[in-house]
């Protein structure tokens, strides 16, 4: 690339929200009016007043196609001078601590300034060749252009109640003709965006999304006349305008939830409490404030979850059974029953509860339900789940039919499910925790999140993270390639796609959640990395995402089995591809934030786990029981 063609590209990144750009609807810009609404109370009742709010820049520079660029000049002008005007109205509330005025007006001296540093590298001729320390500063500026663009886009996804930030949407694409539920606040979408503020010190948007979606847990949720149990969270919810009971000239604002009863598929997304679980930890571990987790209400939500999830069954497994779609992956993909996924993050959620229940005799019975399932848990997901080049030739010389308290076989697998492509996949150094386990079935496919969430939460020991990121490390360029990262590996083709998707047009081959990749899951694969010292992983993967994601306008996944297009029906500028990205670069420029997330294991678990693989029958049968308890 040329010198001018470098710079050209750097000012477009830099200061693309005072450059008219032709891909940008009005809408998009960051100049245009925006509506803060207010609720006041009249007669009892909430009314909406709304206060339209205009900036304009008149003095801002803005540059034609048509135009040749000179740096620091325009049309043989300069433009050292720039004749700023702030918004002169008085906003109801600043989102971030920055007024409008204040806000606008310095982001654009900055980068001016930036355009300016730039300018002075270059000689009269502007094609001389980058070299060293001109190189990295423009790489810098590049990369910073890229970071103030995903946070000016993740404050525009904001969703408001009574004046108040309550979430974010889940994406703000003006190209797409149908919205379907893009404009909803989701909870696991939320979940990076909250640890992008978090992160940022910026702590209301996240405390008043913990506690408006606690309010929804109690809402009555009915479908065909039947009624899930106590404690589900919604998937997502709206914020609606509703006329007033007897005056149709007012309108209040109300939160509209979906629970899973207008989703596609209609199917209860599991992972939402679960994920709750997991920011209210992370909420009180940033901002230390502890009040929230405290409060009766937020305690009796914790409590609802964990019923619900610890309620006796029919299965004899430790794992949650769930059904296809009940987490990210939300279409027929053949995960149903014990999905990695759903496992990681129960156990997250287990640990992340089991730090916030305050002590009462009400929760004894709990706490205790509570800790034997962490044990149980743990030692099947470790036992049975894992698989690496040992482990898969013990599965291709299994012997079947064995009916013993002894087996090796305990779920009857048949060696000739191991596909093909696994076993010249599989490295030598390196492994991972297939997608399900089930009676004579194991989904040996590779899932991202499930096996990175395992390293987070401490379900994988420590040689098994390890062992997880070798393997991604291995495989590259098949789970990262030129665009992190695989959410599944490998796709469903053929006629297996057929049988198990359903011909889902949505999920075929190497598409959406069928072997996409999605830049969301950078977020975790750096923590991940962070939590096993292999930060140079996740800053290699930050590297490749950098290098298109902007300049594609942050699409929700991409298709081909090396990432190399943009979804056939992706959203452009999705919130949580924005957040995620943020996510990764805060943790990696401060790593020990990290902790937040993470959960480590503590010694009676571990002392617990050490109990049952001792009375394990595969090793040791007998009805004495062990004389070291494990409950805690």
């Amino acid at each position: 690339m040329g010198t001018s063609e470098a710079v050209l590209q750097v000012f477009y990144g830099g200061i693309s929200q005072v450059v008219s750009d032709p891909f940008l609807n009005k809408s998009d810009s960051l100049f245009l009016s925006k509506s803060h609404v207010k609720c006041t109370k009249k007669n009892g009742s909430r009314h909406m007043h709304f206060i339209n709010c205009s900036s304009s820049l008149p003095g801002t520079i803005r540059i034609p196609e048509t135009q040749p660029i000179r740096f620091g000049l325009y049309n043989n002008s300069p433009i050292n001078r720039l004749r700023l005007l702030s918004c002169k109205c008085k906003q109801a509330e600043s989102v971030s601590g920055i007024t409008a005025g204040d806000g606008n007006g310095t982001w654009f001296v900055e980068n001016a300034l930036k355009l300016n540093a730039i300018n002075d590298v270059f000689m009269s001729n502007g094609n001389l060749p980058l070299v060293g320390n001109e190189r990295d500063a423009i790489d810098k500026l590049r990369v910073d252009s890229i970071e103030d663009e995903a946070w000016d886009l993740l404050r525009e996804s904001m969703v408001y109640y009574c004046g108040s930030p309550i979430g974010t949407i889940a994406a703000k694409d003006s190209t797409s003709s149908g919205v379907l539920n893009y404009d909803q606040v989701f909870i696991r979408d939320f979940i990076p965006s909250g640890i992008a503020f978090l992160l940022k010190g910026e702590y209301d948007i996240v405390r008043n999304f913990i506690l408006h979606t606690l309010q929804l847990q109690s809402w009555e949720k009915t479908m065909d006349c039947h009624s899930p149990g106590q404690g589900l969270m919604p998937a997502s919810f709206k914020v609606r305008l509703v006329p007033l009971d007897g005056d149709d000239s007012a309108t209040e604002e109300v939160l509209d939830p979906d629970f899973g009863e207008a989703a596609i598929g209609r199917v209860a997304p599991v992972d939402s409490g679960l994920w709750w679980i997991i920011l209210l930890r992370a909420y009180g571990k940033c901002s230390e404030d502890l009040s929230v987790q405290e409060r009766i209400d937020v305690q009796t939500g914790i409590k609802m979850i964990l019923r619900l999830c610890l309620a006796d069954g029919f299965d004899m497994f430790p794992t949650l059974l769930v059904t296809d779609g009940s987490c990210m992956i939300d279409r027929r993909m053949g995960i149903h029953g014990h999905p990695l996924e759903i496992q990681a993050l129960f156990y997250s959620a287990l640990l992340c509860a089991r730090e916030m229940l305050a002590p009462e005799d009400g929760s004894a019975d709990l706490i205790r339900a509570l800790n034997n399932r962490l044990v149980a848990l743990s030692f099947h997901i470790r036992e049975y789940y894992w698989l690496d080049m040992k482990k898969l030739n013990e599965i291709y010389r299994y012997k079947t039919e064995e009916y013993s308290y002894d087996a090796v076989n305990k779920f009857n697998i048949y060696p000739d499910q191991i596909p093909p492509w696994l076993v010249d996949w599989m490295p030598n150094r390196g492994g991972y925790l297939i997608g399900n386990l089930q009676p004579a079935h194991m989904d040996f496919r590779f899932f991202s999140l499930g096996n990175l969430w395992s390293v987070v939460s401490s379900l994988a020991n420590k040689e098994q993270s390890h062992a997880i990121l070798d393997l991604i490390e291995a495989k590259w360029g098949d789970l990262v390639a030129d665009m992190p990262l695989k959410i599944c590996y490998p796709a469903l083709e053929g006629q297996e796609w057929q049988i198990i998707t359903g011909s889902d047009p949505k999920n075929t081959p190497w598409s959406y959640h069928n072997g996409g990749s999605w830049p969301t899951l950078l977020w975790q694969l750096a923590v991940a990395c962070i939590k096993m010292n292999r930060p140079e992983m996740a800053a290699r993967a930050i590297e490749v995402a950098e290098r298109k994601i902007s300049k594609d306008k942050w699409p929700e996944y991409y298709d081909t089995k090396r990432a190399r297009f943009i979804g056939k029906q992706a959203r452009l500028f999705q919130t949580w591809s924005v957040a995620g990205y943020l996510v990764a670069k805060q943790l990696l420029a401060n790593p020990s934030a990290a902790k937040i997330l993470i959960t480590e294991e503590d010694s009676q678990l571990v002392n617990a786990f050490s109990c049952m693989i001792s009375a394990n029958p595969r090793r040791k049968r007998g009805r004495k029981s062990s004389s070291q308890t494990y409950i805690v």
